[in-house]
């Protein structure tokens, strides 16, 4: 069957996010293991189940610290998350889509990203369709959320491509029918995803 949705993720694809270090970084302030003390709150904050202001209140409760160092390291965790655009993938997708392919995002996402995403990078303006964890309460690589992505677009699963930075999202998405691209650097997705196209 003809390709004809990309679907791409954010993080790792359609920016560039390396590891800052955010975490270690504030391990002497916060105290060793400090992450493990807040991964439920974080993961909340993933599934959309609690806002922003909850994520620091309740963070700020089992670490014990005050609200505006906590605020502080906030700052440099949206820093590290929003990473640097990667604008040759950008576009890329933008002129497939100029020839008609329907282009959608899945993320696994945080409370406040889409406001962020926007504002540095507009992905509004390179797709209709951006189903973020944080609003269906679902992440990869959970199938629901690839599920809801196609219901979304009105394609079927054989007719889509989805890139991603990690194996097991492809994984995911590959046992829904979907083709699937492993990201490990802008030239040879494009070549991979020109490649598919073509047989299609």
């Amino acid at each position: 069957m003809p390709i004809r949705a990309i679907v791409l993720d954010i993080g790792g694809v359609l920016e560039h996010t390396p590891d800052l270090g955010t975490a270690a970084r504030w391990e002497p302030e916060f105290g060793a293991g400090w992450a493990n003390r807040v991964e439920a709150v974080f993961q909340a904050g993933e599934l959309g189940h609690i806002t922003l202001e909850e994520v620091h209140e309740r963070s700020v409760a089992a670490l014990g610290v005050p609200a505006d160092r906590f605020a502080a390291y906030m700052a440099d965790v949206w820093v590290e998350y929003l990473g640097t655009y990667n604008a040759e993938m950008a576009d890329y997708w933008r002129a497939r889509r100029a020839e008609g392919y329907a282009t959608a995002i899945i993320s696994n996402s945080f409370v406040g990203a889409r406001e962020r995403e926007e504002e540095a990078y507009r992905f509004s303006e390179l797709t209709d369709l951006i189903v973020y964890s944080h609003e269906v309460g679902m992440q990869k690589p959970d199938p629901g959320i690839y599920e809801l992505c196609l219901e979304r677009l009105g394609i079927p699963a054989e007719e889509t491509v989805f890139v991603d930075d990690l194996e097991a999202n492809c994984a995911a998405a590959r046992a829904l029918g979907m083709s699937a691209i492993l990201f490990q650097d802008t030239a040879q997705v494009i070549r991979e995803l020109d490649e598919l196209l073509l047989k299609t």
